[in-house]
């Protein structure tokens, strides 16, 4: 299934909170039409005996929405942990290791881009649990979370953000809720140490109303959107036209509070509107005591942040004519907290600038080619020419040297922006 040609942005309001389950959820009752091919690509995996996948509608009296529930499997609590071999004495539990559901969904009949999607979540949890529990990611093992219905969790969510690939994605503001859980292995806090992990640079906020708002699934998937550059938590200024809504419902039931994950879809910009305006921040700072080896390892883990846009370096001339290295960082505003003290731990600077500038960009889409896969970004020009540009990571493996390159890449870019205009022309049929 293909985004609708109109939809430019969808936004995640977390009212109740967010799990995988009310993702898939806050999609499929937005989108509606959606449904059919979630469920014909959940049907490629071979799941248990009497286990039933639904979409359904559902209503807590208050609003109506969609529930996605995994049905014939008891539906997994939300924690899980590393495979260290610390049980409790006498405790008996069943879990899956990593490598296990990574081999699974590598060999699952699931199409390229959803088993892309559904393996990254997965490996983001993982090297969260990692970081928890001390151990390598290779020897994390999930609990309850690596049972079925999160497995089926993981990769509805996958096919949703494939199918939505080219929108911008937004969030407001994240419940971090409060009090305590109980699990196999004791008490834990809330949320959950691996969500805490998972929900850096993220905005968050205690609306005073307890239980467990934000589950690691849901957790992956918005540090999933970030990471990726797509996710932001402040809407921006450009005006847009609301085309849809829809609600997802999480399994619990909270105090005084529908439980639910809002989406919101938004029309791209009017026809002949290829520009937009937005306000970002620069960070600009100068190091001269680390090496060239150390300051490349340092701006990779920057570039990593959420919410950076572009990081740049530049040689200059410092005091006493040594050569030092500036380095600028565009960002959006909202992270320029998080991207500070990453600076300050990962470089020798003792002090970084800050300043809002305004930035137009005009619309863009990045486009799956296959034969070979190469991801190209495609662009309107506001006189009206389309423009491409083949992503060089894609082409690297391509056969040939640099002639065998450029012909994948010519090829790959006129097939996209091929793709554009078709896409176009049937948006504007649509409309």
């Amino acid at each position: 299934m293909s985004i609708p040609s109109p939809i430019h942005r969808v936004h995640l309001d977390p009212v109740g909170g967010i799990a995988g389950d009310m993702f898939v959820a806050a999609l499929a009752d937005t989108f509606p039409e959606s449904i059919s091919g979630l469920e014909e690509d959940l049907g490629q995996l071979q799941l248990p005996s009497g286990c039933v996948i639904r979409v359904s509608k559902y209503s807590d009296a208050v609003l109506t929405g969609r529930k996605f529930e995994v049905t014939g499997i008891a539906r997994a609590k939300v924690h899980h942990h590393a495979s260290n071999g610390s049980h409790g004495s006498g405790a008996v539990h069943d879990h899956t290791d990593y490598t296990r559901i990574r081999r699974y969904l590598r060999e699952a009949k699931l199409r390229d881009n959803v088993r892309e999607h559904a393996l990254a979540l997965f490996a983001i949890l993982a090297e969260a649990e990692a970081s928890v529990h001390g151990v390598d990611v290779e020897k994390v093992a999930f609990h309850e979370i690596g049972a079925w219905d999160s497995i089926v969790d993981f990769v509805g969510a996958a096919y949703m953000i494939d199918a939505f690939h080219s929108a911008q994605w937004t969030c407001g503001p994240v419940p971090i809720g409060s009090g305590r859980i109980h699990s196999d292995h004791g008490i834990l806090p809330v949320p959950a140490p691996a969500t805490v992990v998972l929900l850096r640079g993220i905005q968050v906020i205690d609306d005073g109303i307890p239980s467990e708002r934000v589950t690691p699934t849901g957790a992956a998937i918005l540090k999933y959107l970030f990471t990726r550059s797509q996710c932001q938590t402040s809407d921006p200024v450009t005006p847009m036209i609301v085309t849809a809504s829809g609600n997802g419902f999480g399994q619990r039931v909270l105090p005084g509070i529908s439980n639910v994950l809002r989406c919101i879809a938004y029309a791209k910009p009017a026809e002949g509107q290829t520009a937009a305006d937005e306000e970002i921040s620069v960070v600009t700072f100068e190091i001269d005591d680390q090496t060239a080896e150390h300051i490349a390892v340092a701006l990779d883990r920057i570039r990593q942040v959420p919410g950076v846009l572009e990081v740049f370096q530049a040689p200059l001339y410092g005091k006493k004519g040594r050569i030092v290295t500036q380095v600028q960082i565009l960002i959006r505003p909202q992270f320029v907290d998080v991207l500070a003290d990453t600076c300050f731990v990962e470089t020798s600077t003792l002090g970084l600038r800050f300043s809002r500038v305004a930035r137009r960009f005009i619309r863009r889409s990045t486009l799956l080619q296959h034969e070979p896969e190469v991801r190209v970004k495609v662009a309107e020009r506001p006189d009206g020419q389309v423009t491409a540009k083949a992503e060089i990571d894609d082409l690297r493996n391509i056969k040939g040297g640099k002639f065998g390159r450029d012909g994948a890449r010519r090829d790959a870019e006129d097939r996209a922006i091929d793709q554009w205009r078709e896409n176009e022309r049937l948006s504007q049929r649509k409309d």
